[in-house]
């Protein structure tokens, strides 16, 4: 059981049939009045954000989501594939529960399946990735004083933008969750 006044970042439970992970969370003690828990709640299965409050009193049923550490191998059409490097098992995954900073996953990286009783709902891929710069724009000599920058196709396809600096072949080290450029490899 978890116990609404021991609400932090990250806590899942399940309420009315749904598992909802705790984005934020404030402890709000008003000068009149009781205290209350003002929260935001996502959805682990839907991805819906929700905003609720609750009495520090309120007990909810603990969640436990489980993540798995799988390679991702290929993607055939709208289904992608992943390897248990224990069992070697592959598990298809359809596209819809791929998140969009899995653009940035090329083939054979890690990624970590989340899923609630034994159901998938979600990919979560590194926080950080080397890509390779497959096509971008030539940099001209000199013009870096304004910390401009250019559109960079990166080997799995996606884009972002990069330093003028950079150029076609190097590798670049991407937030996957912002979708930034934050160095060269």
């Amino acid at each position: 059981m978890v116990v609404a006044g021991d609400f932090r970042n990250g806590v899942t439970f399940e309420m009315d049939g749904n598992v909802l992970q705790v984005i934020e969370f404030q402890h709000v003690k008003p000068g009149k009045g009781a205290a209350f828990v003002r929260t935001k709640l996502k959805n682990v299965i839907t991805g819906s954000v929700v905003e609720k409050t609750f009495s520090p009193s309120d007990k909810f049923e603990n969640a436990y989501v489980e993540r798995k550490e799988m390679q991702y191998l290929y993607n055939d059409g709208d289904l992608y594939y992943f390897m248990d490097m224990e069992t070697y098992e592959q598990m298809p995954l359809e596209a819809s529960l791929l998140d969009d900073n899995f653009r940035f996953v090329a083939e054979n990286m890690m990624c970590r399946i989340a899923s609630y009783k034994g159901k998938v709902f979600g990919v979560e891929p590194p926080m950080f990735v080397e890509l390779t710069v497959a096509d971008t724009e030539p940099g001209f000599k000199g013009d870096t004083a304004t910390g401009a920058s250019k559109s960079a196709t990166l080997e799995t396809g996606a884009q972002i933008k990069v330093p003028l600096f950079i150029e076609i072949g190097e590798k670049l080290r991407i937030d996957t969750r912002t979708g930034e450029y934050i160095e060269r490899a």
